[in-house]
């Protein structure tokens, strides 16, 4: 049997020789997808970077029909307005700092206000609505009306059960009156020795039920 000739041999060991480089570059191959798995990104896709949000809550009251309470009207929450004084309820008297006065000395003479009533009441007690007088028997001797200056009003408010005085007194300087005498200095003045007067008074128009006796020496 004849020997393959040497071309023959090289042709084989080329064959065997590419097979090898094709067995060898398969395994290569292989093992490069195995470590490089390049279908992981693809099948999961692209990773989102986390990022925060942010909320906003807001806090709000009940509101009444949530809490099954009923709203305040303003009717219900403002006080009423204390209704003007009633002739019943008021009362008013005249106020003396004395009951006898020296000769020479001139009696100071104010108003008390009481309110008799069960509930609070409003009433004009400035200068214009106060008018005191002095009479002796059935002669009006002096009335603090007939040369008063500047007369101002003041609603104040009165509570039930209160009294107030006059802030200051009036000073009667035992002299007759008249509004045609207001600028003279030498007036009629009043008789002492013990004679009786007697002080009326009335305020906001309510008039004292009684006078008060002051006797002049």
């Amino acid at each position: 049997m004849a020997r393959p000739s040497k071309a023959v041999y090289r042709r084989r060991r080329l064959v065997v020789f590419t097979g090898l480089i094709v067995v060898l570059a398969a395994i290569g191959v292989g093992v490069w997808l195995l470590i490089a798995q390049p279908w992981a990104d693809a099948a999961s896709g692209p990773t989102a970077s986390p990022t925060s949000t942010a909320t906003s809550t807001s806090t709000t009251s009940p509101t009444p029909e949530e809490t099954g309470e009923e709203s305040p009207s303003p009717d219900s929450t403002e006080a009423s307005a204390p209704a003007p004084c009633r002739a019943t309820d008021v009362v008013v008297e005249a106020v003396t700092d004395a009951e006898t006065y020296a000769a020479g000395v001139s009696p100071q003479l104010s108003i008390s206000l009481s309110n008799k009533g069960v509930a609070s009441c409003t009433l004009d007690v400035g200068s214009a609505t106060q008018v005191l007088t002095v009479t002796s028997g059935e002669d009006e001797w002096w009335r603090s009306t007939d040369c008063q200056e500047n007369p101002s009003n003041m609603v104040v408010t009165i509570e039930a059960g209160q009294t107030v005085t006059s802030a200051e007194p009036v000073v009667w300087d035992r002299t007759r009156s008249d509004v045609g005498t207001c600028d003279q200095e030498n007036r009629p003045r009043a008789p002492g020795g013990g004679a009786s007067y007697h002080v009326a008074v009335s305020i906001g128009g309510f008039s004292s039920a009684n006078s008060r006796q002051i006797l002049l020496y």
